[in-house]
């Protein structure tokens, strides 16, 4: 059985002995993508503190969408749904269109912090958006 093995393993390991070496990332397209991360980080921290939360909660993974759902007045169960495949998509889509109702918002800026998060999350946190409660 392990004669039948042998040449497919071989073909495997030559396979492997081909294939170059990745590119790692230039300096360049590291240095933006943490500037970008910054923004988007700095962004989020200003929503959670327009709306009256820390906004080091948006640092601590889990604890950040507990504040979040807090913020869009949603129970804290529904992380749990986000844990379930597909209905977790439906949760996080709920989320966002929340969170721009909370802001005085309407569905069309949560659909564009839907699709367009690195434009419309900086508008919400930078802009002149105030916080209107949760509107649940």
């Amino acid at each position: 059985m392990s004669s039948l093995l042998l040449p497919i393993l071989q073909a495997a390991s030559s396979a492997m002995e081909t294939q170059p070496m990745p590119e790692p990332p230039s300096t360049l397209s590291m240095l933006i993508g943490l500037a970008f991360l910054i923004v988007m980080i700095a962004a989020m921290w200003k929503i959670y503190t327009k709306a009256g939360e820390p906004g080091w909660a948006v640092l601590v993974p889990i604890y950040n969408v507990i504040v979040l759902l807090r913020i869009i007045g949603k129970p804290w169960w529904w992380l749990l749904l986000c844990l379930i495949p597909f209905v977790g998509f439906i949760i996080a889509i709920l989320m966002y269109i929340g969170l721009a109702k909370s802001f005085g918002k309407g569905v069309g800026f949560g659909i564009g912090l839907i699709l367009l998060s690195p434009i419309f999350i900086p508008i919400l946190g930078f802009g002149s958006a105030q916080y209107q409660g949760a509107k649940g």
